[in-house]
């Protein structure tokens, strides 16, 4: 039997959205590349849905601080007004410039290599999620969360 898509029932549902070349995705990975697109990446790098792919400059998972996880997340730490404290409390978060993702994903390599919780905390003190996982696993979570419209950034490191 020969498949013949113009034979198709209508009733047949199409599960799956069509790719928008206008988005960065991750179409490969390997052993010291990281693709996006049709582009090939063999130094760490940070990219959103929409805009560019920028060099990041942690090399290894120990290179990896808040700076780093801030400036990946493409957020910075509003100029504090002194008299703020009148209005809130201790545990109230600092404010930011920028647009706040819902998750930044990040991948320490081949293989998984968690981040000290005071790396981690400050992003997620402003309500930044941050999921840390091997590079592979990262690139196929950050396709996942693209093709469902969330905002989401990937910082990875090669494989």
């Amino acid at each position: 039997m020969r498949y013949d898509r113009s034979n198709l029932p209508e009733y047949l549902l199409k599960l799956h959205t069509d790719a928008n070349a206008a988005m960065n995705t991750v179409t490969a990975y390997g052993a010291g590349f990281v693709q996006i697109n049709t582009t090939r990446f063999e130094h760490a790098i940070v990219f959103a849905p929409l805009g560019d792919v920028t060099q990041w400059p942690a090399k290894d998972p120990s290179d990896i601080s808040t700076d780093l996880l801030m400036q990946a997340a493409r957020l910075t730490l509003a100029p504090v007004d002194p008299l703020t404290f009148l209005d809130e409390g201790e545990d109230s978060p600092p404010a930011i410039l920028g647009e706040r993702p819902e998750v930044l994903l990040v991948g320490t390599g081949s293989r998984q290599q968690m981040l000290a919780h005071s790396v981690t905390q400050p992003l997620l003190r402003i309500g930044v999620g941050i999921e840390v996982m091997s590079t592979p696993a990262a690139a196929r979570t950050y396709n996942i969360l693209m093709s469902e419209g969330r905002r989401v950034i990937a910082a990875l490191l090669t494989p």
